[in-house]
């Protein structure tokens, strides 16, 4: 029986977020903080080639509508996305969305390494973050849980998404393998409120790549051993000549 306190809720309202997206301004903004970092609003104005009044703005705009977060320190603010589900659809978008111009030899070569290696929220993807997944799954501290044995997206799994109900679990080696990599014996077994192990489907290689707690701590300890280096207001990461070396020497990882 219906009371008059019943609330009716209609179907959601997909046109409303999706215009938050649709603008330049705001699309740039986003993209800036992909990759996890909080930015304050004088970074992400330059990102976003506007003046700080345009950018104040927007940033409002998105924190209103809950797409991201503000965190006060000192007489500074800075900003961040609310979650890693508008991560997960700025990376979905990147599949559909047509490629920008080249205009110069530098933003070409911004778009290749966003293809090579880059952040994901807080884990790698690009070729680099899969070539890592591969690996780790060839060298037994990842197993797949269904008929197969790379990391090849099944035919339910939507293209930039977060993967439902993974076919995957720790190996009998990922003691072995990840405490070579710098981490934590006690890694695999730690508890923790976010899940030890998800996975993406990487918007530019169509294949699986490691997020989830052990993603994030895969690329804290690349990041501070040197092996990979962030790039001032950029989401792409570089692999430096020494990751390179030992990446390929503890589990066979090469790049292009």
């Amino acid at each position: 029986m219906e009371t008059s306190t019943t609330v009716h809720r209609g179907d959601a309202d997909v046109a409303h977020v999706a215009a938050l997206f649709a603008d330049p301004t705001r699309a740039r903004v986003l993209v800036a903080l992909a990759d996890g970092r909080s930015l304050p609003a004088g970074v992400l104005a330059t990102e976003a080639g506007v003046s700080a009044q345009a950018a104040s703005a927007q940033l409002a705009r998105l924190r209103d509508n809950g797409l991201i977060d503000v965190e006060q320190s000192g007489r500074h603010r800075y900003y961040r996305l609310a979650s890693d589900q508008v991560a997960t659809i700025l990376e979905a978008l990147a599949v559909i969305a047509p490629t920008e111009p080249v205009r110069s030899l530098r933003e070409g070569t911004r778009a290749a390494a966003l293809r090579r290696a880059r952040t994901c929220y807080d884990h790698l993807a690009g070729r680099l973050g899969c070539a890592v997944t591969a690996a780790l799954l060839e060298r037994g501290a990842l197993v797949r849980t269904d008929e197969r044995t790379t990391t090849e997206r099944r035919p339910d799994d939507r293209l930039s998404s977060r993967v439902t109900d993974a076919p995957y679990e720790l190996g009998p080696a990922a003691t072995d393998v990840l405490t070579s990599l710098g981490l934590p014996p006690d890694t695999a077994s730690a508890a923790g409120a976010r899940p030890l192990l998800r996975f993406c489907v990487d918007w530019s290689e169509q294949r699986h790549h490691l997020g989830g707690r052990l993603g994030a701590d895969l690329l804290t300890q690349f990041l501070s051993a040197g092996w990979v280096a962030r790039r001032p207001r950029h989401r792409a990461v570089d692999l430096t000549d020494l990751g390179a070396d030992r990446l390929k020497a503890l589990i066979g990882v090469e790049i292009s």
